[in-house]
C-alpha cells in the first residue's frame, strides 16, 4: 500500500477560513493526503489566505519566500495559494511567484484534487471561478475524522451590502445560503463525531435565507430552532451579523431558544452617522442603539461584541468622539478594532486618507476604552455560576480549559474532566484574558 502523502495547511483570517481549511483537508484526503503540522514534512503546502487585513497580499508573498528553500531542496513539493487573496490576485500570484503550483479561490476549493493533479503534470492550475455546482455538495462524501467538542459550520457566504471599505463582495461573491436540509445533515454528522457546540458562519450570517425542507425559505432563526432539536447538540452560536438583518424572530430566539448562547457579535464600525453613510452601512448610530435595546430586552444577560474602524477617510475628531460615545452607551463585552487601511478596488480606497499618526492615536484611545469595558465584563463574572464546555488540557497539571456560555475562556483544576465535558463552574477569579473557577458538584 502506497504511503500517504502529507498536506500542510496554514490558515489566515476568519472562522470561515478555518472551516474552509477543514474542508480542503477532507477534499485532499480523498486524493490520498493526510495532514501534517510541519511544512518540512509536507508533500503539499497550502496557504488559505485572507484579504481583510492590511498588506494581505504582501504577507502571502513573504510567507511564500520562507518556503522557497523547501521547494529548492524538493522540487516535487507542491505549493498552493487558496482563499480570498487567491481570488483577488490569482493571475498576479501565478505570474509573480514562480514557486506556486496552484491557485484556487474560496468558491472552488472542492476542485483541489483536480488542480493538484494538473500541477503534478506540470500544467497551469488556476481556478478562481464562481462555479455553478455547490462545493459543499461536492465534498459530502469525503472521509471525515472524529472532531473536538466545538465546530464551525458555514451556512451562508458572500455579501450584497458593498460597504465602502470591504472586499468581501468581490472575493466571496453575492450572498448565497445553503439549503437547510444540507446544514442540518452536516450538523447531525458533526454531533455524531463528538461535537457539542456549533457556530454557524457567514459573511453576513443573519441574512441567511436558505431553502427549507418544506420548499419555503427559512430564516436564520428558523434554522436555529431546527438545530435546537438535534439530540447531543448542546450549544448554538452564529457570526458575523449585520444590524440591518437582525430580524424580529432572531431577536426573539435569543430570549426563547435554550441552546442559543447569550453572546452576539454585531459590528457597527462607527458611531458617526456621517461616516456610516460614507461607509455605505445603511444604518444609523441611533438605529443600532435601539436594536441593542431590543436584543437586551429579549435576553438581558446577553454579551455584545462589535467591530470598529478608526481613521476612515474624512473622519474628524467629532466623528471619532461619536464612536466613543456609542461605545460608552453600548458597553461591550468584547470588541475588535482596527485602523482603516485601503483595499484596492473598493470605493474608500480612492478617497483622501487620514494621517497614520492620527489613526494610531485614535485607535489607542478607542482600545483603551474597549479594554476597560471588556475587563469589567470579565470581573463581573466572579461569583457567578456558568456552564463551561471543556475543550482541551491547560498548561498546568490537571488543568482543563473551555468556554463559558458568554465565550469567556475558563480554566479549572479538576483531573476528572475530559474534553467534551459540559459542567457548571463557579467563577472565582478574573485574569487578564481568562477566568478561573471550580466545578460545582451539585
Amino acid at each position: 500500500m502506497a504511503e500517504a502523502k502529507k498536506l500542510y495547511i496554514k490558515t489566515y483570517g476568519c472562522q470561515m477560513n478555518v472551516y474552509d481549511s477543514e474542508r480542503m483537508a477532507e477534499a485532499m484526503g480523498g486524493a490520498g493526503y493526510v495532514e501534517t503540522s510541519s511544512p518540512e514534512d509536507a508533500d503539499m503546502i497550502l496557504l488559505n489566505t485572507c484579504h481583510i487585513r492590511e498588506k494581505a497580499a504582501e504577507k502571502v508573498y513573504s510567507e511564500l519566500g520562507r518556503f522557497r528553500p523547501l521547494k529548492e531542496a524538493r522540487p516535487d513539493l507542491k505549493i498552493g495559494v487558496a482563499g480570498c487573496v487567491a481570488q483577488a490576485e490569482g493571475e498576479e500570484i501565478m505570474r509573480r511567484a514562480g514557486l506556486v503550483d496552484l491557485v484556487v479561490g474560496p468558491q472552488s476549493y472542492h476542485r483541489l484534487p483536480e488542480l493538484e493533479a494538473l500541477a503534478r503534470e506540470g500544467r497551469r492550475a488556476l481556478d478562481t471561478d464562481f462555479p455553478v455546482e455547490d462545493k459543499f455538495d461536492a465534498l459530502r462524501d469525503r472521509p471525515k475524522a472524529k472532531r473536538g467538542p466545538t465546530a464551525f459550520l458555514t451556512v451562508q457566504e458572500g455579501c450584497d451590502k458593498f460597504c465602502a471599505f470591504c472586499v468581501v463582495p468581490y472575493t466571496r461573491g453575492a450572498e448565497i445560503s445553503r439549503p437547510a436540509a444540507r446544514v442540518l445533515e452536516e450538523a447531525r454528522d458533526l454531533v455524531g463525531r463528538g461535537v457539542r457546540e456549533i457556530t454557524l458562519l457567514g459573511q453576513n450570517v443573519n441574512a441567511y435565507h436558505g431553502e427549507g425542507p418544506d420548499g419555503g425559505i427559512w430564516s436564520l432563526a428558523r434554522l436555529i430552532w431546527a438545530l435546537n432539536e438535534i439530540d447531543g447538540l448542546d450549544r448554538i452560536r452564529f457570526t458575523t451579523s449585520h444590524p440591518n438583518d437582525m430580524s424580529d424572530d432572531l431577536i426573539a430566539a435569543h430570549g426563547d431558544c435554550e441552546k442559543l448562547m447569550p453572546y452576539l457579535h454585531l459590528p457597527v464600525q462607527s458611531g458617526s452617522d456621517r461616516i456610516l453613510k460614507r461607509m455605505n452601512r445603511s444604518h444609523s448610530a441611533e438605529s443600532y442603539l435601539r436594536l441593542i435595546e431590543r436584543i437586551r430586552a429579549a435576553r438581558p444577560d446577553i454579551l455584545i461584541s462589535g467591530d470598529f474602524i478608526v481613521g476612515f477617510p474624512e473622519e474628524t475628531e467629532a466623528d471619532f468622539q461619536a464612536t466613543m460615545d456609542l461605545i460608552e452607551a453600548v458597553n461591550y463585552g468584547y470588541a475588535f478594532s482596527f485602523k482603516y487601511s485601503p483595499r484596492p478596488g473598493t470605493p474608500a480606497a480612492e478617497r483622501e486618507q487620514i494621517d497614520e499618526a492620527v489613526k494610531s492615536d485614535r485607535l489607542t484611545r478607542l482600545q483603551s476604552l474597549l479594554t476597560r469595558q471588556q475587563r469589567a465584563a470579565q470581573d463581573a463574572m466572579v461569583g457567578r455560576r456558568v456552564k463551561v464546555l471543556f475543550e482541551k488540557p491547560g498548561r498546568l497539571p490537571g488543568q482543563m480549559v473551555g468556554k463559558s456560555d458568554y465565550l469567556h475562556a475558563v480554566h479549572v483544576r479538576e483531573s476528572t474532566l475530559r474534553a467534551g465535558d459540559l459542567a457548571d463552574v463557579e467563577i472565582t477569579e478574573s485574569g487578564a484574558n481568562s477566568l478561573a473557577g471550580r466545578v460545582c458538584l451539585h
